[in-house]
């Protein structure tokens, strides 16, 4: 294989794996998604590490676990002590760029909403030692997504370089209200857009009523999608015209398909709720295999008012129908403008010695069980993420891999495909060592990690679970609780009977709790380097 090939690097926000064609979902089209699987290798059991935003997106520029990396909830941003692949890169002689959503500091500017808090009957440590570790992770370094700056500051800027990358155009927040850079590319295009822009000036459609959908006024061509396309074909024209010869990694990310659901123009109503399917587990939701899950439909149940924002919530039928119909509009411009990013790559001479990849952060319930968006119930349409790895120099185009991987493999496979070797406590597997050689994955199994230091309904403590997941099985601990979860996901894919208390599965429980416990283990951490013998 040639050295140095370019790469570039899709991610779409909050997508599962069976919200593509080339998963198998007969309603969505997705020809240009389907086109990079149909010249590459899909992987067919990937695993978001974490099932939450900011976590799993620094486990993927890390290659590490959030236990290790510290990013174990939203409102946590990746430590700028992190070593992430992007800055391997750079100091290997590639040129590095974001386009789109990053999402590794916060953008809501907002407190966090369950600080710290301390026996009050014993004096609290003052304010840089109130940590673990000294130096919290704020200031002006980690302020470079909060939308006050961007809105306060003309001129604003994200410091460079930013965990490596040193081109940023950035998208914060999500649907009908991104901001950062995609404001002002918005304003050069059309200083009437502004007018148009925000939920203030979406509307609700009664035929295509649920909680967080309304119609944007922005046309398709401005809305932010368009903007990541955009700019990434700007990115690559640049480049070719430049002809340094430097090989680039351009990270294309998208903030769609996550909530709010807002597909622009004739994206609204490409598909109709008619045409959705809802899962068996929809109508028997069985309520009682975990308690948050009863709790979710006690404390927003479907059909109340007050979901709009917020966490977790229950929907009707139709409500679920709506928001399945608008999700797959969302994915269809995504689609249609990856379609131009990959001609554009083609009309610059530049596919074939491009690795193009495609995956997205975690997915979203959708429906399944009664509910909807994400949380610490970790059924597949949450954990289980498409993943593409297409290299014009790999053979086996157009296949599908049953091996295990997941986000962490990331760094690594992209790394190894560069003939750069990783930092020392970078974990994961090379990609290409099953792509190009047909070697079996090093994951037994894969870990999801969950943390949040929210008081979940029903929940008398901040949540901590762990999950194990391979081919058939998912084993699920929860901290401090007497019970559990085991679904047989051959036997029952939409996760409806948890085997956890049954008796003639108590066997493999146990054999799946000890791979688990060695999977735990083979992921503990092995930095920091030894700076003496002793």
């Amino acid at each position: 294989m040639r050295d140095k090939p370019n790469f570039l690097f899709i991610i779409t926000d909050q997508h599962r794996a069976d919200h593509l064609g080339c998963y198998g979902n007969t309603v969505l089209r997705t020809p240009a998604i389907d086109g990079i699987a149909a010249r590459g290798v899909r992987f067919d059991h990937f695993y978001s590490s974490n099932p939450i935003c900011m976590p799993n997106r620094a486990s993927i520029m890390t290659g590490r676990m959030s236990s290790l990396h510290g990013v174990r909830d939203n409102g946590v941003p990746l430590s700028l002590d992190e070593t992430t692949f992007v800055e391997l890169l750079r100091a290997g002689g590639y040129r590095t760029a974001l386009i789109g959503k990053s999402h590794l500091q916060n953008f809501t500017g907002m407190p966090p909403p369950y600080p710290p808090s301390f026996d009050p009957d014993m004096q609290a440590p003052p304010g840089d030692l109130r940590d673990a570790r000294h130096g919290m992770r704020d200031g002006p370094a980690y302020d470079n997504e909060q939308p006050a700056d961007w809105l306060a500051e003309p001129l604003h800027e994200v410091r460079l370089p930013f965990y490596g990358f040193e081109h940023v155009e950035l998208c914060t927040d999500h649907g009908d209200n991104v901001r950062g850079h995609y404001l002002r590319w918005l304003r050069d295009r059309d200083p009437e857009a502004l007018k148009l822009w925000g939920r203030e000036n979406s509307r609700k459609v009664p035929d295509r009523s649920a909680p967080q959908a309304r119609r944007p006024t922005l046309p398709a061509e401005l809305y932010p999608t368009s903007y990541v396309a955009d700019r990434t074909m700007a990115y690559l024209e640049a480049h070719a015209r430049g002809g340094s010869g430097e090989p680039f990694f351009i990270q294309c990310s998208f903030p769609d398909p996550h909530h709010p659901f807002t597909p622009p123009g004739k994206y609204w109503d490409m598909y109709s709720p008619d045409s959705i399917t809802l899962p068996p587990s929809f109508y028997r939701p069985s309520v009682d295999q975990v308690p948050f899950l009863r709790h979710i439909h006690e404390s927003a149940p479907a059909g109340s008012p007050g979901r709009e924002r917020g966490p977790a919530f229950a929907v009707t039928e139709q409500e679920a129908k709506v928001i399945h119909a608008l999700t797959y509009g969302m994915i269809g411009l995504i689609d249609d403008r990856i379609a131009d990013v990959l001609a554009t790559l083609d009309r610059l001479g530049l596919r074939e010695n491009t690795v193009v990849i495609f995956t997205s952060d975690h997915g979203d319930w959708l429906g399944d069980h009664g509910v909807v968006l994400k949380g610490p119930l970790h059924y597949q349409s949450l954990i289980r993420v498409p993943f593409i790895w297409s290299d014009p120099e790999a053979p086996n185009a157009g296949t599908a891999s049953g091996e295990m991987a997941g986000s962490i493999d990331i760094a690594r496979s992209v790394l190894a495909r560069a003939g750069l070797a990783p930092c020392h406590g970078m974990q994961g597997q090379a990609i290409g060592d099953i792509v190009s050689n047909n070697l079996p994955s090093r994951h037994d199994g894969m870990i999801v990690e969950q943390t949040t230091r929210q008081y979940l309904p029903g929940m008398d403590r901040n949540v901590r679970l762990n999950s194990f997941v391979d081919a058939r099985w998912r084993l699920t601990i929860w901290e401090a609780t007497g019970w559990g979860e085991l679904y047989d996901l051959r036997e029952d894919p939409f996760e409806m009977c948890n085997l956890w208390d049954d008796p003639s599965h108590r066997g493999i429980r146990e054999e799946l709790m000890l791979r688990m416990i060695r999977s735990t283990i083979a992921l503990q951490d092995w930095s920091p380097l030894q700076v003496r013998a002793a």
